[in-house]
């Protein structure tokens, strides 16, 4: 398998740093979610403003400072699929990124799993291909090993539930097929999503703090497919909360 072909050398052919140069003042802890409707509900509401850009092929993506309780933090969209993902967060990390919360949908393999309960991952199954080239290869990588008993203590604080678990990654999502789905189950998978093994893999290679956690959005776990709360624009009042519990935990990152 080519995937197993993992090369430990730290440089490319090219590199981040050759294709965006360090931006004066950026801030070192980042908080990005992917959803836009609610990247630019949280932009207005911290009156972000605008300090770089970030590009590819299919256009421009904007980068935000905002200031929370005297902490200065980058505040971004992120690219959906674990390969444009990775190559946004290797060049946000030439800018001057160091450390950044990342939080987004999953998909429930748990229909007890109420609609927009957090989810909060301690390992993922590596069903994409970009991992694999930050790492060797293995069945799963551990995702977040710092920070979570700081986020669990900011969801006491504020009265929300969560659950801790295994993460099911996958680079196809219309190939999650009912056999698919339960066997990620019988392997202790409690939700399912795009990024989060790749993100882990970056991180680790990369020797950067990221901590991700999950609001959970369709539920897989049903006789049909349920929709729930995914579509962009649905219960956005309540993502926005959770948003903020992200900010919070990044201004606990940053000290």
């Amino acid at each position: 398998m080519v995937l197993e072909e993992f090369d430990e050398t730290v440089n490319s052919t090219f590199d981040p740093h050759e294709v965006e140069n360090v931006v004066e003042g950026f801030p070192k802890v980042g908080v990005t979610c992917f959803s836009k409707k609610l990247f630019d509900q949280l932009v207005d509401k911290f009156n972000g403003i605008e300090i770089a850009l970030n590009s590819n092929g299919n256009g421009k993506f904007p980068i935000y400072k905002i200031n929370y309780e005297g902490h200065e933090l980058a505040l971004f969209m992120s690219i959906v699929g674990a390969p444009a993902c990775i190559v946004q967060y290797e060049e946000l990390f030439a800018m001057g990124l160091e450390k950044m919360v990342v939080f987004g949908t999953c998909g429930a393999l748990d229909r007890s799993i109420d609609d927009l309960a957090i989810i909060i991952p301690n390992s993922a199954i590596r069903d994409e291909g970009t991992s694999y080239h930050y790492m060797k290869s293995s069945r799963e990588v551990v995702v977040n090993p710092k920070y979570q008993d700081e986020f669990i203590k900011i969801l006491k604080e504020h009265d929300y539930s969560y659950i801790v678990g295994k993460a099911w990654t996958i680079d196809a999502p219309y190939r999650e097929t009912r056999s698919k789905v339960a066997e990620r189950k019988n392997e202790g998978c409690i939700c399912v999503d795009m990024e989060c093994s790749a993100i882990a893999a970056l991180a680790k290679f990369r020797n950067k703090e990221i901590f991700q956690f999950f609001y959970a959005a369709d539920n897989l776990d049903a006789a049909k497919w349920d929709q729930r709360s995914l579509g962009n624009t649905e219960k956005l009042s309540d993502k926005e909360k959770i948003g903020l519990l992200a900010i919070k935990l990044a201004t606990i990152i940053e000290d």
